[in-house]
């Protein structure tokens, strides 16, 4: 008879808790992501447990908690990991994580630069100076870089790095960028925005953050300066860092930094939740399911070519050759692509910070 008890009391909780993640959107009272999200979160209360309510999620009906290492969702330390928890998740269980792009995970791009693609696979873009390339290009999504470089003497190519990002979905447009630095200083922001081609404003501070004004779009600072995370809920979250050139990044590499710019330039890490099959663009196609990745494993740099394929003439256009955004009639005859966003890559070795190895899951 205790145990029946038992077990209705729990059902009953389960249906509290549902009832409550649909008119709220979580169980710790902010809004749904359809609704406007809080334009300041620095004073919230949050959980050490999540309810996955989605029929369509593996982890159906469990309530996920937080780990005692990271007990909460977003902590007031901004050195401090937070509890990140994914119903899509593959064992159903919360990862700590810091809420800055990891270099070495699934969906990164960093350095000059580098990224580790869908496929796990770590692979050198160049691109070229001052000029956009396609990341991402799907029905609903379209996501492009601006590369800023120089070239050396004595080389062939241009060092490149990775400015500014463009993001554009439905009608709107987003872009995030780093303004050019002569002398870097970790006390003074580097970032610009603009949303549907307006300058936005984010004040400085952690937790500070701005929503658009139909609420399908989120941008929180995880620290004070130069650190940020984009949100568009159920398609993609940018972990995002602004970092200059270092004197010793010059000295290894022999870039030839001048002295009037640091060329500082983003780090950034990509955490998609819906890609559909036929997903192009540098690192969109590495998570096609039929992706076979073209560079040179166990080489110093293993190049990804294809800038002809996916260079657009601005940094919120999608008009490069093999962009499918806002393609008519693709939407429904395509399939969505199941991803687990807790994987990560362990590129890193004794040698060079793992920036010249290949990385597989």
């Amino acid at each position: 008879m205790k145990a029946t008890v038992t077990q209705a009391s729990f059902l009953c909780l389960l249906v509290v808790l549902s009832i409550l993640v649909k008119s709220h959107g979580d169980p710790y009272g902010n809004p749904s992501p359809a609704a406007p999200p809080p334009s300041a979160v620095a004073g919230k209360e949050f959980p050490q447990f999540l309810f996955c309510n989605d029929p369509s999620t593996k982890c159906f009906l469990k309530v996920i908690s937080c780990p005692q290492q990271c007990p909460t969702f977003k902590s007031s330390d901004p050195n401090s990991k937070g509890c990140f928890i994914d119903c899509k998740s593959k064992n159903c269980e919360a990862v700590c994580k810091t809420r800055k792009p990891s270099c070495n995970g699934i969906g990164a791009a960093c350095y000059d630069p580098r990224f580790v693609g869908g496929d796990g696979v770590m692979f050198y873009f160049h691109g070229k100076t001052n000029e956009q390339f396609s990341l991402v290009s799907d029905h609903n999504l379209q996501i492009n870089a601006r590369f800023i470089g120089r070239r050396p003497q004595g080389r062939s190519r241009d060092n490149t790095w990775i400015q500014a990002l463009g993001l554009m979905f439905d009608s709107h447009s987003f872009t995030l960028a780093s303004k050019k630095v002569a002398n870097w200083d970790d006390e003074t922001d580097q970032l610009l925005f603009t949303y549907n081609g307006m300058t936005i404003n984010i004040p400085s501070g952690h937790l500070s953050t701005w929503a658009a004004p139909d609420g399908n779009l989120m941008v929180e600072r995880t620290v004070t300066y130069n650190s940020v995370t984009v949100t568009l809920p159920g398609v993609v979250e940018m972990s995002v860092n602004v970092v200059p050139v270092t004197k010793e990044d010059d000295r290894v590499h022999n870039y030839q930094i001048p002295s009037d710019d640091c060329f500082a330039h983003l780090e950034v890490q990509f955490k998609f939740f819906h890609l559909s099959e036929k997903v192009e663009g540098v690192l969109g196609q590495t998570y096609r399911p039929e992706f076979k990745s073209p560079v040179k494993r166990g080489v110093p740099m293993p190049v990804m070519g294809g800038e002809d394929k996916y260079r657009t003439s601005s940094l919120v256009s999608a008009n490069c050759k093999y962009c499918i955004f806002g393609v008519d009639g693709l939407h429904g005859a395509t399939k969505s692509l199941v991803l687990d966003s807790v994987m990560t890559v362990d590129c890193t070795s004794k040698i060079d910070n793992g920036r010249g190895f290949v990385c597989r899951r």
